[in-house]
């Protein structure tokens, strides 16, 4: 069993990162620290915390730690970690998008030109980054039109004659260099004709539109259309970009708006001195959390995950370790990156713009919310009506077994109160007792499971009991909730939730009797999410347990060994034989290990003979 209190004894005096894990082994909170020691205790032997981590510390059951060479090591690991796991305490960014980027490869001897979401050093001109993926192909179509630039990938260096001209050749969308036949000079006259258009410098929105208008005198609207969607496109990079700054530097400039339950982070992209786009995240779980470390959350897992990182970048105020973030992103982009708090000037001005569009984007959401908790408590209202019940259902538990070939079966239960989710409480229930694919005995498992823990210590959310229970599926599994909920003298109603011949939800199975919803209708609406939510929450589940038993090994049973580290051992070693005779040292010169896991290795296997 873990003992919290000798394990603390235990921790380094080193930098590196920390998870927090609950009494079902899930990962409930991801640190990072300076020193492990210090940190961590901190958790254990303070009182003064903020009451999201005093609730954090009530649910630890044990923790674990990885050590790293440095700071900026140990925010990489703790980013990954964030973004892997989604920890229910840490401030998490709800939306982490790649932007596209347009690429000229003009380290080739014919550049070609198309989409790519990474950023490498090979040589090639990129352009971006472009926040509307359908604008970069639209300018790459433009482009293609205009200049007829290769698309293919051929590797061409103008002496092979033998390739065919592909598609793009016979409708003029290209002079097919692959032939042999073009003239490399001219070729890069076009190029360079399509860098300085991707720069800005030759606006040709001018003619298009002139060409729409004439389009559309003619009343050809088709026309006139592709025309309108090409000048839409060309004006994300157009000369009517804003211009911020005279120095051309890609900069990016970051402000926020903070709300009760979530916060707004708004992102402006400068790119050679104009705004080329913006883009907003939302963070979710930031209770008591300070503005500087919502911000610190999201340089932390924005840029950790992005192609690109700018030469500079603006924020509304300092945050802890500064000179950390500008290390680990200096070394990313492969030159400086200086992180700038402005105090006055146009960068101080845009910033207070920014927060203003935050606020507006946070409370557009608030308003999206209280619809949807109005909708919510309208639909349950209406749900009563249409099953006749003594009460409004405002907790709603809902069920659903999946199996594949009688692999893993599990059970998951989803909660919904006043119409909608509340994810905390929702519960994972590996089946136990039954083999095989039986959904009806798997679902009185689960059912008997969760009762007992409610009229038991109730701990673990299962102490308030549901006003209606929702079973997907049909007559034969309600009746086995029914009977499930009468031997144990509750009276909780029971439907089922029944789906059509394209396993779209179509109804309700109440007190034997099938209840049709159309389709427009507010309660039809709330049991096809709850389904769904149920379906997909068994789902993922399901397919994390089936991924976790195709590779099992006795490895499994040996803290500080993770997947990663259990994989590197066997790709080494070849088995798990060959590593019970290895030396602390040997096992240190697996990748990945640290003296702490090859200890914990070589310990495990020589128990036995250490006992004696």
């Amino acid at each position: 069993m873990f003992n919290i209190e000798e394990e603390l004894k235990k921790l380094p005096d080193s930098p590196g990162v920390y998870q927090m894990k609950n009494a079902f082994g899930e990962i409930i909170y991801v640190g990072k620290a300076k020193n492990l020691k210090k940190r961590v205790r901190q958790y254990f032997q303070s009182k003064n915390h903020i009451p999201k981590i005093q609730a954090m510390i009530k649910n630890i059951y044990e923790f674990e730690y990885i050590i790293t060479d440095n700071e900026v090591e140990a925010l990489i690991l703790e980013a990954n970690y964030i973004k892997k796991y989604r920890p229910k305490y840490n401030t998490l960014l709800r939306d982490d998008k790649q932007y596209p980027y347009i690429k000229i490869s003009v380290q080739e001897k014919y550049p070609r030109i198309y989409k790519v979401r990474e950023v490498k050093k090979d040589g090639a001109k990129y352009f971006g980054p472009y926040p509307s993926a359908y604008a970069v192909n639209e300018i790459i179509d433009i482009i293609g039109n205009l200049y007829k630039l290769r698309k293919c990938s051929l590797k061409l260096d103008g002496t092979k004659k033998s390739q065919r001209p592909c598609v793009y050749y016979h409708i003029n969308r290209c002079t097919a260099p692959c032939s042999g036949n073009v003239d490399i000079k001219e070729y890069s006259q076009e190029v360079n004709k399509a860098t300085a258009l991707l720069t800005g410098s030759e606006g040709i929105i001018k003619s298009l539109n002139e060409k729409m208008i004439e389009a559309s005198e003619n009343m050809e609207y088709e026309e006139a259309a592709k025309y309108r969607d090409q000048i839409k496109a060309l004006e994300v990079i157009s000369e009517k970009q804003k211009v911020v700054s005279q120095a051309g530097i890609d900069q990016d400039v970051i402000g926020s708006a903070i709300g009760i339950d979530e916060a707004c982070i708004q992102i402006f992209f400068i790119r050679n001195g104009k705004i080329i786009g913006s883009e907003h995240y939302l963070l979710t779980n930031i209770e008591n959390e300070t503005r500087e470390q919502i911000i610190s959350s999201f340089l932390t897992q924005f840029y950790t995950g992005t192609v690109y990182i700018p030469k500079e970048i603006y924020i509304e105020t300092k945050i802890e370790d500064m000179e950390v973030f500008e290390k680990l992103l200096s070394q990313k982009r492969g030159n400086k990156v200086t992180l700038k708090v402005p105090v006055k000037g146009e960068k101080s001005m845009l910033i207070k713009m920014i927060k203003k569009n935050a606020l507006e984007i946070l409370e557009k959401g608030s308003r999206r919310i209280k619809k949807n908790i109005d909708e919510g408590m309208e639909a349950i209202k209406e749900l009563r009506n249409v099953l006749s019940l003594d009460k409004t259902p405002e907790r709603i538990e809902a069920y659903d077994i999946s199996n594949i070939q009688g692999v893993e079966s599990v059970g998951s239960m989803v909660v919904f109160e006043n119409g909608m989710p509340n994810k905390s409480n929702y519960r994972r229930f590996k089946i136990k007792t039954v083999e095989g694919p039986n959904d009806y005995k798997s679902l009185e498992e689960v059912l008997e499971r969760r009762i007992n823990r409610g009229l038991g210590d109730g701990k673990q959310g299962f102490s308030k009991m549901p006003d209606l229970i929702l079973i997907d599926g049909g007559k034969g599994q309600t009746n086995i909730a029914e009977e499930v909920i009468s031997n144990f003298g509750l009276s909780i109603p029971v439907c089922g939730m029944i789906k059509d011949d394209k396993h779209t939800t179509k109804g309700l199975i109440f007190q034997n009797k099938e209840i049709e919803l159309k389709k427009t209708d507010i309660v039809y609406r709330l049991i096809y999410r709850i389904q769904e939510e149920a379906h997909r929450f068994a789902i993922e589940y399901h397919r994390n347990l089936r991924d976790k038993t195709l590779f099992k090994s006795e490895l499994d049973n040996i803290k500080n060994i993770g997947e990663k580290r259990k994989i590197n051992l066997l790709k080494q070693f070849g088995s798990v034989e060959n590593i019970k005779t290895k030396s602390v040292n040997e096992l240190l010169s697996v990748p990945g290990m640290n003296t702490v896991a090859a200890e914990s290795v070589y310990n495990y296997f020589h128990k036995e003979k250490t006992s004696h």
